[in-house]
């Protein structure tokens, strides 16, 4: 095994964003039980370390690949389109007025049947555009529309979010 193979070569899978996860947990636990800091109890405090590395690498790799927005912005990345979080917030007009009519929707929410119906249209939202990414990534190889994609999504989870501690508020 390669410390420095990216994600994918490290569970042998093809750099898609469509991924079988049960393909993936069988590959982790896998790779899990040959990394296992145990496995290296005898042979000393230095083997145990590298083990512990490996382990760390390995279990990061697996999350990432689990979670179908990092997974994307991963392969982006890969692929040289930055994600650009950080410095590029820029958006189109009409997601952001989407974006405007949701923030008044939850303002105005009074009751968990309108946080609910809110929470659907979000996740309905997040669906497509999810959907819509691996058509950018597997289908048509454009990383660049993905990377636009993938910020939008990153704004979409945050108000899900959201949307779900102001549902939760309810309860108590």
């Amino acid at each position: 095994m390669n410390l420095q193979a990216n994600d994918f070569e490290l569970f042998g899978l093809p750099a898609r964003q469509a991924l079988d996860r049960a393909e993936l947990e069988a590959r982790w636990k896998a790779l899990q039980a040959r990394v296992h800091p145990d496995r290296f109890a005898a042979e000393g405090a230095a083997a145990q370390r590298v083990a512990m590395q490996w382990a760390v690498r390995v279990n990061e790799a697996y999350h990432r690949l689990r979670d179908p927005l990092r997974r994307a912005a991963y392969l982006c990345e890969l692929r040289g389109a930055s994600i650009g979080a950080h410095n590029n917030t820029a958006m189109p007009h009409d997601f952001l007025m989407q974006q405007m009519a949701w923030r008044e929707t939850l303002d105005e929410a009074a009751d968990e049947a309108a946080l609910k119906a809110l929470a659907d249209e979000v996740q309905t939202e997040r669906s497509h555009r999810l959907a819509m990414l691996q058509v950018l990534l597997d289908d048509q190889g454009d990383a660049q529309a993905a990377a636009h994609q993938v910020r939008a999504l990153m704004f979409i989870e945050r108000f899900a979010e959201e949307v779900e501690r102001r549902l939760d508020g309810l309860g108590q």
